[in-house]
């Protein structure tokens, strides 16, 4: 690669990791903020030691696992539970690497990559996935690093200002702040173009209260798998029933 194009390359990256970063500065910090806030307040109030709870926000950085994490800790269940139980949480971050990975640049996949897989959060995926149309292969890796980054530098100082002012924020109102980084994850599917997205989120919302009803243990896993499926084998079976008809009606 000539100097020049190789400068340029080097400085188009740098722009779109300045880009993730700054994009991460608004609405998608305040809201893992405001979860890490809720937590650390929860933590606080059943009596968990602040040091684990905040470095668990730095060291995990998933909050279904932490809270799941918390609950076992508080009824004392063992510690090979917890690890199966955070481990099971956690495997959605599967799905959202697989996602991930072939949208960069096939430099950027490789071991380089296991350095970034610990950022992997819901709202870095949604914003991700909404931003990479916009860009350049090689420049989405960089852009997920700003942006994953600068989300998860909060982590820490969130819960650890959460489990300080647990005492001033009443109980309802943390699992209240919990619920806005899911809350915050839906809305950002709402500005995706791909209309079986849209089709399962609003058939999980249809399904969960009847999954519900049927076993409260497995309703978000069973709400999610039914409706994310009928959603995609709908569509797909939508679609091509459309374009035969279409095509039908030209000829």
């Amino acid at each position: 690669m000539p100097y020049q194009a190789r400068l340029a390359h080097v400085f188009r990256r740098r722009q779109a990791l300045k880009r993730g970063a700054r994009d991460a500065l608004g609405s998608p910090m305040l809201v893992l903020l405001a979860g890490m806030l809720a937590y650390g307040s929860v933590a606080h109030q059943q009596g968990l030691d602040v040091w684990i709870t905040s470095l668990g926000s730095v060291f995990i950085f998933a909050l279904p696992g932490q809270i799941v994490m918390q609950e076992m800790l508080i009824a004392g269940a063992p510690l090979y539970s917890i690890v199966l139980a955070v481990f099971v949480t956690a495997t959605r971050f599967v799905t959202m690497s697989i996602t991930l990975i072939p949208q960069f640049h096939r430099r950027d996949r490789g071991p380089m990559l296991y350095l970034f897989v610990h950022l992997v959060a819901m709202t870095s995926w949604a914003v991700s996935m909404r931003a990479f149309p916009t860009l350049k292969r090689a420049e989405r890796l960089p852009y997920f690093a700003g942006f994953a980054f600068t989300v998860w530098l909060v982590a820490f100082p969130g819960t650890f200002l959460g489990y300080v002012l647990a005492e001033d924020v009443p109980r309802w109102m943390g699992y209240g702040l919990a619920l806005i980084n899911p809350l915050f994850f839906l809305m950002s599917f709402a500005e995706l173009r791909a209309k079986v997205s849209l089709l399962a989120v609003f058939l999980g919302f249809v399904l969960g209260p009847i999954t519900y009803a049927w076993d409260p243990a497995t309703s978000l896993l069973a709400s999610g798998f039914i409706g994310g499926t009928l959603a995609y084998f709908g569509f797909e079976h939508l679609a091509r029933w459309s374009a035969n008809w279409r095509e039908a009606r030209r000829t």
